[in-house]
Order: C-alpha cells, then sequence, then structure tokens
C-alpha cells in the first residue's frame, strides 16, 4: 500500500493579461484573461514536501504582477515553517517558480538534469530564451550544487512513495510535473506542463516555450498519465480556486485543497 498525501494549492500573486499575450493566436479581440501563481504543497504524517518557491516581491513587480502575499506566509497558513523544510521540488527554473529560495535555509532542492545545464548553457546566450530567467536565481542554485543541497534528476524518476516526477520539456527545457497518491487516487500537479485547463482540452499553445512540438506532445502525455482532467491541476489557471474546495471560508481563493475530488 502506497502512503496517501493531502496536497495543497497556495495562491501567492496574480495578473491580468490578455489572450493574444498568454496563447498563440489566442484571441484576435485580444480579450482580457487572469493568471495566478501558485505554489504547492505535498504532505502527510511522515514528510512535508513544497512544490516550487514563487517568485519574490521586486522581481514580480518589475514584471508587471501582483504580488500578494509571500510564499512563506501562504505555507503558514497550512501550519508550515519554510525554515524547516526538507524538501523542495523546483518544477523549472523560470523566475516565478524559483525566486525565494532563501525562505527554506535547510531543504534539498530537486531539479532535472536538463534544466540545470540548460539555464547555465548556451542557450542563455540568446535573450529571448533568458527571458524568463534570472541570473541572480541562477547563481544562487549552483551555490545549493556546491553546498551539496542540489538534488539532480534525469528524466522520470520516484521521488518518495507515493509521489514521482515526470519530465514533460518543451515550455522548459526541463520541466517536471509531480504526480501524488491521494485518497481519491493519483493527481498530478502539472505546474507549467499546462498553465490552463484549456492547454489540455484544445491544445492551445502557450506563448513562453522552448519547443512548441515538445509542449504539444507534453500535453497529451500529461493527459494520458493523469487520465482524466480532474486528476490534473494545471499551474496558473484561476479556475483551481474555483474548482476545488477551500481550506477554510476565510482562505476562500487563497488555498485549495486538491486532495478533495473537485466541484466539476
Amino acid at each position: 500500500m502506497l502512503p496517501e498525501f493531502e496536497v495543497f494549492a497556495i495562491k501567492y500573486g496574480e495578473r491580468l493579461g490578455v489572450r493574444g499575450d498568454i496563447f498563440m493566436r489566442g484571441d484576435p479581440h485580444d480579450s482580457p484573461m487572469a493568471m495566478d501563481y501558485y505554489i504547492w504543497v505535498i504532505r502527510n504524517k511522515e514528510r512535508t514536501i513544497i512544490v516550487d518557491c514563487g517568485f519574490g516581491k521586486d522581481e514580480g513587480e518589475r514584471r508587471g504582477r501582483t504580488y500578494l502575499r509571500s510564499p512563506a506566509e501562504g505555507l503558514e497558513f497550512l501550519g508550515i515553517n519554510p525554515m524547516e523544510a526538507e524538501d523542495v521540488i523546483i518544477t523549472h527554473m523560470h523566475y516565478d517558480h524559483v525566486g525565494n529560495l532563501a525562505l527554506f535555509p535547510k531543504a534539498r532542492f530537486h531539479i532535472e538534469d536538463t534544466e540545470m545545464a540548460y539555464v547555465t548553457g548556451r542557450a542563455m546566450t540568446h535573450p529571448i530564451l533568458r527571458h524568463s530567467f534570472v541570473l541572480s536565481e541562477v547563481q544562487e542554485m549552483v551555490a545549493m550544487v556546491y553546498r551539496d543541497r542540489a538534488i539532480f534528476h534525469d528524466g522520470d524518476d520516484d521521488l518518495f512513495p507515493g509521489i514521482t516526477l515526470h519530465h514533460f520539456p518543451g515550455h522548459a527545457r526541463g520541466l517536471m510535473a509531480v504526480r501524488v497518491n491521494t485518497k481519491r487516487g493519483w493527481i498530478i500537479l502539472a505546474s507549467d506542463t499546462a498553465h490552463y485547463y484549456e492547454s489540455l482540452t484544445k491544445e492551445h499553445v502557450f506563448m513562453t516555450h522552448e519547443n512548441i512540438f515538445e509542449m504539444l506532445e507534453s500535453y497529451r502525455s500529461l493527459v494520458k498519465l493523469g487520465g482524466d482532467i480532474t486528476h490534473i491541476i494545471p499551474g496558473h489557471d484561476p479556475d483551481v480556486l474555483v474548482r476545488y474546495p477551500s481550506l477554510s471560508e476565510d482562505l476562500t481563493g487563497v488555498v485549495a485543497v486538491l486532495h478533495e475530488k473537485p466541484f466539476y
């Protein structure tokens, strides 16, 4: 019997964009489209794992994002002290997923081999490819390697019993999704493998990508692995907070409980 985990999405930021800036051929009328920014928590009595650590206030505001709360404050809603966290999964190195490494002074950071190679290699000589990365954050992760606090994963991998990592390139070279065993079966934290539900249902192409073909193939592979859209949680869709119950009434729109069945 595999252990079961609770899983939560915590919203820490947001932006209001237009479909034409978010999806290729998204909408000729440039209708408004919201994007939420999350970190995620996986936990049971034996262990707690944080998935991604969000952007910092200054970097978010520089990019026109609304910073609602520190990810540390979000973790406190679940009674989690980031100072004591032991394992943080970095699904990829974009600024909104790796901007607060210092919040976790005891943690080991799990990262895909190809992602680390990509952000420290020739690709970063192209400004358009390095746009979503922050030099200081890349340097900080390199420091984690030298401090023996980076754990590398090569493709799909078992992290712990009941938690598996899956490599889905396209949006980023070393992007990982996280599959978790819960009381309702396996669910997948897609991170940016699929930003929105419609990425999966309509294969709409997200504007930021490293390889369009691989991103489209990853959409299909993600659906195949998840088996059902209700078992896949997109990385930026505001609808996640509508489909899933909240941790409490006063945290409606802030913390979603993903191990419970969605409303639809």
